[in-house]
């Protein structure tokens, strides 16, 4: 038998609903399900890895693995997982196909609220002439 169930049941419930909070709260809204729209301009037929890849670990490839291996250890060249190289640079790899930074980079990084530090560096595509 429980004791004090009348002061534990209403608990449990309420520290269910205080969790589960977010996913109520984005599933009512209808929020979370939307992917941004990216234009797309290029004649290039695929990315320098799958799209699925690039969704989830394009930070991870340009600060760890490009930044590090650019300016540590000299080396420009990746080798892709289909065994095309391609030149570790933002500028004459990424922006080649994305050169709008509005319409592509900022869509998707709004939509997942990270404000990345990329353009302390690089000149932001529109400001390229």
């Amino acid at each position: 038998m429980v004791y004090d169930a009348r002061k534990i049941l209403p608990g449990l419930v309420l520290f269910v609903l205080v969790l589960a909070w977010p996913a109520i709260y984005t599933a009512a809204l209808g929020t979370g399900r939307d992917r941004p729209v990216l234009e797309m301009v290029t004649a290039e037929k695929q990315c320098l890895e799958s799209t699925d890849f690039m969704r989830r670990q394009h930070m991870t490839l340009l600060k760890n693995d490009w930044r590090e291996t650019v300016v540590r250890k000299g080396a420009r060249d990746y080798a892709a997982a289909d065994g095309k190289v391609y030149p570790m640079s933002l500028t004459k790899t990424c922006l080649g196909c994305h050169p709008n930074k509005a319409n592509f980079c900022d869509r998707c990084h709004n939509y997942v609220a990270v404000k990345p530090a990329c353009w302390n560096c690089h000149i932001v595509p529109e400001e390229v002439r």
